[in-house]
Order: C-alpha cells, then sequence, then structure tokens
C-alpha cells in the first residue's frame, strides 16, 4: 500500500510507526464560503476529525470511509488526498492519513458513543477548536486547496487486472484467460478498495482476466460497465493511438471513472496521464516495467474547475496475497 502525498514530519523520524488511522476533512460551501466538520468524542472531551484505526487487511482509504460512515453517519467519496499527521501516543507514533471530502447533502448523524457531537464551522473556528495542534496542518492545506481551486474534482482510477492464470500454462484464446484463485480475491479488495472514491463508470478491456477484476466493483455499486477493445493488449500493440486516445476521452468525459486494461498497456495510459499532470507528479508515475503489481490500482483527482488538469496522484495495492 503506498499514497504520493505529502506527510507530517514525524516527531522522530527514525522512529517507527505503531498505530496507523485514517479519516476525512469533510467540507462544503455555504454562500461561497468553506465550511468544515469537527467531531467531538466524548472518551477524550476534545474536538478532531472523524478518523480510526484500521481494521486488519483494510486499507488507508476503505479505513476512511468506512470510519466516517460509523463516525457520523456520512458515505463519503475520497477528494484528494491531504497531509498525513504523525504525533505520540501511549504506545509509540500514531499516523493519520487524511482526504479532502465534499459532502454537500448527508446530515451528520454522530454515533453516540465514539462522538457526541458535530459541527460545521468556517477554517478559521475549527482551526481555534481543534484541541490537537496537528489537526491544523491537514486544515491548513485544505483552505490552500480551496484557494487555488483545487477541491472540486474527479477521480480517475487505472487498475491493473488481478492476477491471471499464466500463459504458459493456457493454450486457448489469450482473452480468454481467466484469473486465478488468487486473483478472484484481489478482485474482491479491487471492489472493496475502488468503494472509497466510488466511480459511476468502468471502462475495461473486454478480455476475460480484465471483466472479472472489475465485475465484484459493477455488481457491488450498479456502476455502468463498458468494454473499449482498443485496451487490449493486441489492440493496444497494433494501433497505440487508439488506446491513448480512449484514455483521453475520459478527460473530455469529466465523470468519476475506474479503467482496467493489462501491463503491456499501462505504458500508453501513463503518457496520457503525464500530459495532464505537472512534471514533478509525472515522475511519481510508474516508469518501470511491470509498472503495477497485479490489481494495483492508481487513483488520479482531476480538478473540475481547471479542466483536464490532475492535481493529485495516489498509488495502493488492495490486496496482497
Amino acid at each position: 500500500m503506498e499514497a504520493i502525498q505529502a506527510a507530517a514530519a514525524a516527531p522522530q523520524e527514525d522512529a517507527p510507526v505503531k498505530v496507523v488511522a485514517a479519516g476525512a476533512l469533510c467540507w462544503r460551501e455555504r454562500d461561497g464560503k468553506l465550511q468544515v466538520l469537527i467531531i467531538h468524542r466524548p472518551r477524550y472531551d476534545d474536538w478532531s476529525w472523524p478518523k480510526g484505526k484500521l481494521d486488519e487487511g483494510e486499507t488507508t482509504p476503505e479505513c476512511a470511509v468506512r470510519e466516517v460512515r460509523e463516525e457520523v453517519g456520512i458515505r463519503i467519496s475520497l477528494g484528494i488526498p491531504l497531509p498525513s499527521t504523525v504525533y505520540p501516543v501511549a504506545s509509540g507514533l500514531k499516523m493519520v492519513h487524511y482526504w479532502a471530502s465534499r459532502v454537500d447533502s448527508d446530515k451528520p448523524r454522530p454515533d453516540g458513543k465514539e462522538v457526541d457531537g458535530t459541527r460545521w464551522c468556517s477554517p478559521e473556528e475549527a482551526a481555534e477548536a481543534l484541541t490537537n495542534p496537528t489537526d491544523k496542518l491537514p486544515l491548513e492545506e485544505l483552505v490552500l486547496a480551496h484557494s487555488e481551486q483545487r477541491l472540486r474534482t474527479w477521480p480517475l482510477i487505472i487498475v491493473r487486472h488481478a492476477k491471471a492464470k499464466p500463459r504458459s500454462a493456457w493454450t486457448r484464446a489469450e482473452g480468454e484467460r481467466p484469473l486465478v484463485a488468487t486473483g478472484l480475491r484481489q478482485a474482491m479488495a479491487v471492489s472493496r478498495l475502488l468503494v472509497a472514491w466510488r466511480p459511476k463508470r468502468v471502462v475495461s478491456s473486454p478480455w476475460v482476466r480484465c471483466v472479472q477484476t472489475v465485475r465484484p466493483y459493477v455488481k457491488g455499486e450498479g456502476a455502468k460497465f463498458k468494454t473499449v477493445d482498443a485496451l487490449t493488449e493486441h489492440s493496444a500493440k497494433r494501433k497505440p493511438a487508439k488506446a491513448r486516445n480512449t484514455v483521453e476521452g475520459l478527460f473530455d468525459k469529466a465523470k468519476p471513472v475506474a479503467v482496467c486494461t493489462h501491463r503491456p498497456v499501462l505504458p500508453l495510459v501513463f503518457d496520457v496521464l503525464a500530459g495532464h499532470m505537472p512534471a514533478e507528479m509525472a515522475a511519481g508515475l510508474p516508469a518501470k516495467d511491470p509498472y503495477l503489481a497485479p490489481g494495483q490500482s492508481i487513483i488520479c483527482q482531476v480538478s473540475s474547475a481547471d479542466i483536464g488538469r490532475i492535481v493529485s496522484l495516489e498509488k495502493y495495492r488492495a490486496f496482497d496475497d
């Protein structure tokens, strides 16, 4: 599991992190002004952000979405990553990963146990109320991103298909080569990870191993599903421009989408992504074969204000057998 994002400097750079948690800064606009959601925890009598520790086998994006749902009753989709915080707790150092999440309609419903109160307030009011000084770090980035129009985004997610039956052990058509048992488990994990961004559309190579990888998510979330021949290995090799154009067309639609394709096609995909992001961000794109592990994903947040500009880049492996 890896995220290409900023992180707070640890109090002791060489000290190991003992506790990993994740959460979100829920935000909205009222009369053109930014508001954020803070929570009150009776156990600590403090004001903070919705967050919590990872469950076993859970990625940080999954944890952030789950914790917000459990603590304040809101089903969120993650936006841009925000700086992580690191601070000492009884067991050692604790690192909390944060994302921005736009909330427009759902009303907070505190669970009454871990959280007994919520409050929408201005960033200035939040900074005054927050009990832990390190909680101000992601808030500062949120405010900056809002001023730079980087908060309103949509996710473009690239998924390499899960682990398939080896080529050497397959004698039928290449497009029919399926996932092995590990790959099928990875596909379920990919589905759980994608829920953190809830793409409404899934575009895939029509080859069996790609379709099997995204099928659990498509079925579970009712996402629109489309296969595109240009994303197959054979088509991309013969006509690379068509593969590039398929990815480029996703920017024109400007809607949340996940794309599943093959290892040999990934360099073409990343070339297109690189053209939509600053050079220093593009340096974070995988540049060496195999580019992504089976079932691994790249998550780009694309600006809704500056059409086609990628403003953040993350990478996650949903399952590690």
